[in-house]
């Protein structure tokens, strides 16, 4: 594999776990994390368990716009090519905030930002690249856990529930995905998301309390399939439960309300001017 790969969320559970494949696999992979410490720390984990040196790190707080945006810059001017972006980075269901409503920095509910806000405008501004490097993919690590989002009430200020604004941060990235499908068709650049697994042994699933059901390399064989076999070539707007490919919740399918989710999205990160 000579892809360069771009891993969000690489500095632990399956982020970073896919990171090891893909630098076993020969593939530059830029290893991303929250903070450049945290990011040089895990690629000297990875470096160790591959022994790969094609390895870069990034850094961006996800739970930050401005940070997004210079985390994109960063990429942009240091890669010069992205063969695959992997949307991976995520917060759970409990942790930060120990089940209690908590805000981004830009005051936006913080899981609807980080699962979902942060990577749909790291796609958008890393998409001039994707399409030079053509063909590429865009892996989007989603749920099983899925919930209508409540254009009501997007943000969750009424009756607060850690589990609805994971499931529903995690529909929203699915809807996303299909509509990606369609922004790119014949550019060369496919979309799909996946459940990697149910409850593997995380961060944030231990965090919750959650027994682990799935291991961890299931995870990892699932994610690694839509990066890099050549069986789903052109493959795109797809969803898939671990290796099977499977029906998100339904209004990931309604078209009339991915393009009200595509809309209000390009308002909260500032893609179009605010109304």
């Amino acid at each position: 594999m000579t892809e360069t790969v771009l891993v969000t969320g690489a500095t632990d559970g399956l982020g970073k776990a896919i990171s090891v494949e893909l630098a076993r696999a020969g593939a530059t992979v830029l290893v991303h994390g929250r903070s450049l410490e945290r990011a040089e720390a895990a690629a000297a984990d990875i470096r160790a368990a591959s022994g790969s040196e094609l390895l870069r790190t990034c850094a961006g707080d996800l739970a930050s716009l401005a940070q997004v945006r210079s985390l994109a810059e960063s990429v942009t001017a240091s890669a010069p090519r992205l063969d695959v972006l992997v949307n991976n980075a995520g917060i759970g269901t409990t942790d930060p905030g120990g089940g209690e409503r908590v805000e981004s920095a830009d005051g936006h509910e913080l899981r609807f930002a980080v699962n979902y806000l942060a990577p749909f405008l790291l796609t958008r501004l890393l998409e001039p690249l994707l399409l030079a490097s053509a063909p590429a993919r865009i892996v989007n690590v989603a749920s099983a856990g899925q919930a209508p989002v409540d254009f009501g009430d997007v943000m969750l200020e009424h009756r607060y529930d850690g589990g609805r604004a994971y499931s529903q941060s995690k529909l929203a990235m699915i809807s996303w995905t299909f509509d990606l499908a369609e922004r790119f068709a014949g550019g060369g650049v496919t979309a799909t998301a996946l459940h990697p697994g149910t409850y593997m042994p995380t961060k944030m699933v231990l965090a919750a309390g959650v027994e682990p059901f799935d291991s961890l390399e299931t995870g990892v064989r699932s994610t690694i399939r839509l990066i890099a076999d050549p069986g789903l070539d052109g493959v795109t707007g797809r969803y898939f439960d671990r290796l099977e490919e499977a029906r998100a919740r339904p209004q990931a399918h309604d078209p009339d309300a991915r393009r009200k989710l595509r809309e209000l999205s390009e308002r909260l990160v500032g893609l179009v001017p605010a109304e």
